[in-house]
């Protein structure tokens, strides 16, 4: 047997023994940490959560490109302008592309199947990845229009579940 060690053997680290599980040498503890952390928005997409939690789509325009950003930025990537003016958009949309998915994060299967989709915000050059409700999955559409189905005043939390999901409407 060679002495050389492949490329996978250098990276397996030392197996632990019964032995040292034994002796105490190798201690095992359930530790639940308790840390605390916060972070900043940022000055755009704290207004833009801000905007959602008053029921309102907010995007950022740029005056060079003549374009209406969602998610808004602070700097347009094809200009490299700064951003500053605001204007609000329509909660309605049309579905980009969108997956339909039969398992849940845990890889258990669902009940029902959920169904994310990229919505293209009308009165804006861009959208947002979101869930969709109240379609059955066979009816979903590249080009469907939809609409937010929003939390109440009261429920919202500035956060982009704040729209519970986009539902199909009418043409």
């Amino acid at each position: 047997m060679s002495a050389k060690k492949s490329e996978t053997e250098k990276f397996m680290g030392t197996p632990l023994e019964k032995e040292s599980f034994e002796d105490g040498s190798v201690i095992l503890t359930e530790w639940e940490p308790k840390l605390w952390y916060s972070w900043s928005t940022g000055k755009v997409v704290g207004k833009f959560l801000s905007e959602l939690k008053a029921g309102k789509i907010a995007a950022i325009k740029c005056d060079s490109c003549k374009r209406t950003l969602i998610p808004p930025r602070m700097f347009c990537e094809i200009c490299f302008s700064e951003l500053k003016d605001w204007v609000y958009v329509k909660d309605t949309g049309k579905v980009n592309t969108f997956v339909i998915s039969k398992i849940a994060t845990d890889r258990s299967p669902l009940k029902e199947p959920k169904i994310a989709a990229v919505i293209d915000i009308d009165g804006s050059d861009g959208g947002i990845l979101h869930m969709l409700g109240e379609v059955n999955p066979d009816d979903v559409k590249i080009g469907m229009k939809v609409q937010a189905v929003w939390k109440s005043q009261y429920e919202r939390r500035g956060e982009i579940t704040d729209i519970k999901y986009f539902k199909p409407i009418g043409d």
